[in-house]
């Protein structure tokens, strides 16, 4: 049995806090090495995070959070969706958000992110969702992987993390179908 063939995802469960936690810190201490501070990527907690996605687990609503586990039920991915955090003319004309992505680094380039992408966009469509958008900073290389999927540029934002100014890239699916027909095709076509 291969890595891939051995990923199940499922909707994220409050129990699976630690091991969304767990990826996600490595995930932003790998990603953004060199984008971000050092000291800031190396005091991020795990403890703090698993607090933070038990409260968003209970919490959920509309809110989406799938996690991709490997054979023995080890979290090695996740991630989350919802509508649009924006408002207004702010929303870009795009209904839902995929708002996180994460996989652990020995589990990338399998399929995984396409999975969980492909999950994601099938809850925001569920949920009365015709289009998405994806918040990415800039300087980001997985940003591309989004655009491997049909995703658009359609706005850049500045923000500020760990005091650091930086640029984001609102990337946009005009219609769901576009990320689910990506995100569903097989890697070799």
């Amino acid at each position: 049995m291969t890595r891939e063939t051995a990923i199940r995802i499922d909707r994220a469960k409050v129990g699976d806090a630690l091991g969304i936690a767990r990826v996600h810190v490595a995930s932003w201490r790998s990603s953004y090495a060199g984008i971000l501070p050092n000291d800031y990527l190396a005091g991020m907690s795990v403890k703090q995070h698993m607090g933070h996605w038990a409260l968003s687990l209970r919490e959920r609503g509309s809110f989406g959070i799938f996690t991709a586990k490997d054979a023995r039920g080890n979290v090695v991915g996740f991630g989350s969706c919802d509508r649009s955090r924006r408002r207004g003319r702010d929303r870009l004309g795009f209904d839902g958000e995929v708002q996180t992505l994460y996989v652990a680094d020995d589990w990338r380039n399998l399929g995984i992110g396409r999975a969980l992408m492909a999950v994601m966009a099938e809850h925001l469509q569920g949920h009365g969702c015709g289009s998405a958008m994806v918040w990415v900073l800039r300087d980001n290389p997985g940003r591309w992987f989004y655009e491997a999927l049909g995703a658009q540029p359609k706005a850049e934002d500045p923000i500020v993390i760990a005091g650091q100014p930086l640029v984001q890239i609102g990337y946009g699916w005009p219609s769901i179908d576009i990320l689910i027909d990506r995100a569903t095709a097989r890697r070799d076509e």
